[in-house]
């Protein structure tokens, strides 16, 4: 398989595991009613940190679990300005990351950068994607090439799905200086391409018109289609009489129908046939569009009439919030053909450059028409999470507009977060300020890959973690002394369990005793997973 290299490559493809584990600080609540202290418990979160971190972060909760992934990274034209600071020490990485992307001719490093960038963002996203989800990534000319091998080499080349082609202008551009670029790119894998379910997209009113002709039998509309097949088959090689000139007509020489001749007889009796508006042509078949499936199968070139344009999404955040600071945000029709074909109604669906917010816009309206429970993540690194990202959500949930223009609102919530601190001190001791039951949630996850529900108390001790697959978990932990674990501490334990996994300070237990009891002691802080 053909592999991309870049300048600062092997500093890079196992950096995503060395990113601090921040825990997630809730910041405050919103639904219909506005602000509020309390978590909403939704599921919709809205984060505002840099997004590798951010990802690492979701890890706990989520890894496995994303079933939609849409991001739209920069497109590292050369003109934009991004700047994404992800402490990798090394010389060669320091010279390209944690700067402002230059001009082109300034900066001829400008795409070993962004690959840089995106490495290990990409290898998080994928960790998090359900094995049987998929992504949907945003792009055009200057990086599609590059971010197409580096998908290849992460998802694996037999996971791309397809790239399609998103008409994002109306009109050309007449001040173009070679082409006017009329398109986007937006590259499809899947987690597992034999798992992955896309379902069909909509049926627009364009192709409904198609179905035109009505007999008032009860049938509803139809169109003609066509009857022959270009394969030779000698069940297909019969006649079928017109019956109003009692004309035979039988398929062209190369041709057969695509149905037998019982079934012609069948299809005859049942006024099946079109003979034309005359009534003397050649037999045509009544296609109805009660017969047809709700949806068509999704197509590669996605036309502007149909998903939208960057114009239209423009002025559809402008309606939203004035004076925003987006140039060309995604319009909500093309988030929404999106999560029509790579979502159901209880995805959980990623942004992790969320921009403007489009994303959670899409999945509010889409659960608004069809009844859906779908929920969003967004992550912003920019300032502007709060008022802007956030605060479109805010105003699609309530509603936003004037008088006879104001939309109605979706109705929904969401919990707003910062990211905190590291679970790990620079001296890889844990790092008491987080808290404990972050500390707790996050020994649970690394030994069970699920995310932590409290236990009731009263069930057992207050080192009990909980249960699973017959293990029991224990986090003997006290910020003011070392804990050990020996018989005494033994002693407090009431789940019955198959084997027991205990995390303390030091252990007086013999091996002997421990074995025979399944009981695996683990140090803190040497034995915690580091991811």
């Amino acid at each position: 398989m053909p592999t991309l290299h870049w300048i600062g490559k092997d500093k890079v493809v196992n950096h995503h595991r060395d990113v601090p584990f921040r825990v997630l600080e809730h910041q405050y609540g919103f639904d219909a009613k506005g602000d509020k202290k309390e978590a909403t418990q939704s599921g919709n979160k809205v984060i505002h940190g840099d997004n590798l971190e951010a990802l690492k972060a979701l890890l706990p909760e989520y890894e496995g679990k994303i079933d939609c992934i849409y991001i739209d990274p920069p497109y590292n034209t050369g003109n934009e300005g991004w700047v994404y600071n992800d402490n990798v020490n090394h010389p060669k990485i320091k010279k390209w990351l944690g700067e402002v992307v230059g001009k082109e001719g300034d900066d001829l490093t400008r795409h070993d950068k962004w690959l840089c960038m995106m490495y290990p963002r990409i290898k998080l996203l994928h960790q998090l994607l359900s094995p049987n989800g998929a992504i949907f990534i945003s792009i055009d000319d200057n990086e599609h090439s590059n971010l197409k091998l580096l998908c290849d080499e992460i998802f694996g080349i037999g996971n791309f799905i397809t790239n399609v082609i998103w008409e994002k202008n109306y009109s050309p551009r007449n001040d173009a200086k070679y082409f006017s670029a009329s398109h986007d790119f937006i590259v499809v894998y899947a987690k597992k391409r034999e798992s992955w379910n896309r379902n069909l997209a909509p049926r627009t009113e364009k192709q409904n018109k198609f179905y035109k002709y009505d007999d008032q039998d009860g049938r509803g509309k139809w169109r003609p289609d066509n009857v022959l097949v270009k394969s030779f088959s000698e069940s297909g090689v019969f006649g079928i009489e017109n019956p109003n000139t009692k004309n035979i007509h039988f398929p062209p020489k190369g041709s057969c129908y695509r149905f037998n001749q019982e079934r012609a007889k069948q299809l005859l009796a049942d006024n099946r046939f079109y003979f034309g508006k005359d009534g003397k042509g050649k037999p045509q078949l009544k296609r109805y569009l009660s017969e047809v499936n709700d949806g068509v199968v999704p197509q590669t070139l996605w036309k502007y009439e149909e998903v939208s344009h960057s114009q239209a999404g423009k002025k559809e955040l402008n309606s939203i919030i004035e004076g925003n600071v987006f140039d060309t945000p995604k319009p909500t029709e093309l988030l929404l053909r999106v999560l029509q074909i790579g979502s159901n109604k209880n995805s959980i669906i990623l942004d992790s450059f969320a921009g403007s917010g489009s994303t959670a816009h899409a999945v509010l309206n889409l659960n608004k028409q069809d009844g859906g429970n779908r929920k969003f993540i967004l992550v912003e690194m920019e300032d502007y999470a709060n008022t802007i990202t956030a605060e479109r959500v805010k105003r699609v949930i309530k509603g936003y507009g004037k008088d006879a223009k104001k939309t109605e609102g979706t109705g929904g919530s969401f919990d707003f977060y910062e990211l905190g601190l590291p679970l790990f001190d620079t001296n890889e001791n844990l790092n008491e300020a987080v808290g404990i039951e972050k500390i707790r949630e996050y020994i649970w996850y690394s030994e069970t890959r699920t995310p932590f529900i409290a236990p009731k108390a009263g069930n057992d001790n207050e080192h009990f973690l909980g249960s699973k697959d017959e293990t029991a978990y224990y986090f003997v932990y006290d910020k003011n002394a070392l804990t050990t674990l020996d018989y005494d501490a033994l002693s407090s334990i009431k789940t019955k369990a198959g084997q027991y996994v205990i995390y303390a300070d030091n252990c007086l237990l013999p091996k002997e005793f421990m074995a025979k009891n399944n009981i695996i002691f683990k140090k803190i802080p040497r034995d915690i997973t580091r991811f």
